[in-house]
């Protein structure tokens, strides 16, 4: 390799061809991979000071644009630079791989630009449920339905502008589609009820991932964990991952209790029969202490205590009334303090509670004298009864015992004669 070529500095300026030197086009292809390395580490020191300041205003389109363009931009200048040196290369070289750069080079372009466009719609979708960004934010499920669709439609389109650089024909490809898609609407009918059951929970959103659903028909219950387009995920209780298929949303019945307004206090309280005179006074401090807890929604809910029912052993009245909390842990809370003021109402107003109890009435000392001798003559009777019963029993066997000895003495005799 003649190096010595390089001493006029002007023929590295010129776009080298078949006679040009290999010294001179060697350095001509470092210089631009050297460039395009250089470029890419300005630049990304540019966008880090760029992101810098962005970071400090409140809006939120900014640092999605720059997040989203720092690998796209990386991508772009290596391709440029290398699609550079490929075509010096090619200008000295016969080699058939070279015929390629145009397409490889225009369909990275294509998939640029669409990875580009996919992480800008990821951004903003975090930007959009972001507490922090937003005063008031989307709801996690809807940001989530249309960046899967927006990401969707940005493949599709990438892919098909990609067949037409290559040198397809879209046309026939979206009739092939067409026909496609009947022959598999009628393979995968079970999928695509999935997909549209997953878009009908995204559209009515009668739930939402982090709330709690349960379906009184088809034993779910648990957290939505994850919404797919073919499957949801639910954490149950006991912390197993349950998947069920979208289609079923179409059709069950589910109960969101996540977005329930108030917790409801119902029960029944028994006092003995001997306090019933105390029971009006009972039920009205207990409905005055119900109005002044601090913990209950008393003035747009409902709010009953009243004397219910007859018990075995006891006497009820109940409670009928609302928390304004709507947390589990914190509604049994008020739940234990509200029948522990209960339990002290009834004591300050000197009744008990009562308790399973059965009253026996003992009869009178002659009467049962008399009593326990007619049973003692019903139990002589018996025994004699009995006696009697035994000796016939007795006789019946002897004879029979008699009888058939004398007719085997009668055999025996006839034998011998």
């Amino acid at each position: 390799m003649n190096w010595e070529a390089l001493t006029d500095w002007r023929q590295l300026l010129v776009w080298p061809g078949p006679d040009t030197e290999p010294a001179v086009w060697v350095t001509q292809v470092f210089t631009v991979v050297l460039c395009t390395v250089t470029v890419n580490f300005i630049l990304m020191r540019v966008i880090d000071i760029i992101d810098h300041f962005s970071r400090e205003t409140h809006n939120l389109w900014d640092d999605a644009l720059l997040d989203s363009l720092r690998i796209p931009i990386r991508l772009l200048i290596w391709v440029v630079g290398l699609s550079v040196a490929a075509e010096m290369m090619q200008a000295v070289s016969e080699a058939a791989v070279f015929d390629y750069v145009g397409d490889v080079r225009r369909v990275a372009f294509i998939l640029i630009v669409a990875l580009f466009l996919t992480k800008l719609v990821g951004n903003v979708e975090k930007n959009l449920i972001d507490p922090d960004r937003m005063r008031n934010p989307m709801d996690q499920t809807t940001a989530s339905a249309v960046g899967k669709l927006l990401r969707i439609s940005v493949f599709i389109t990438a892919f098909l502008i990609i067949l037409q650089t290559l040198g397809y024909s879209i046309s026939g490809v979206l009739a092939f589609g067409g026909l496609g898609g009947m022959a598999v609407a009628f393979a995968a009918k079970d999928l695509l009820a999935n997909f549209f059951g997953g878009a009908m929970v995204y559209m009515d959103k009668p739930f939402k991932v982090g709330e709690w659903v349960r379906s009184p028909d088809r034993s779910i219950e648990g957290t939505v964990e994850h919404i797919g387009w073919r499957l949801t995920r639910i954490r149950t209780f006991d912390q197993r991952p349950l998947y069920v298929p979208n289609a079923m949303f179409t059709t069950a019945i589910l109960e969101n209790p996540s977005r329930m307004l108030n917790r409801r206090i119902n029960e029944k309280v028994g006092i003995r029969f001997d306090d019933w005179e105390k029971m009006p006074a009972i039920v009205d401090a207990v409905r005055e202490m119900a109005k002044k807890h601090k913990d209950l929604e008393t003035d747009h809910r409902t709010l009953i205590v009243n004397f219910d029912s007859y018990g075995a052993s006891h006497i009820e009245f109940f409670i009928y009334t609302f928390t304004k909390t709507t947390d589990w842990v914190t509604y049994h809370e008020i739940k234990q303090d509200v029948l522990m003021r209960i339990m002290a109402l009834v004591h300050e107003h000197g009744a008990e509670f009562a308790f399973p109890s059965r009253t026996l009435y003992m009869a009178a000392n002659d009467e049962s004298d008399d009593e326990f001798e007619d049973d003692e003559d019903q139990a002589a009777e018996g025994r004699a009864a009995q006696s009697r019963s035994r000796r016939r029993g007795r006789n019946r066997r002897d004879r029979n015992q008699t009888w058939k000895g004398d007719q085997d003495q009668s055999e025996e005799d006839a034998d011998g004669d």
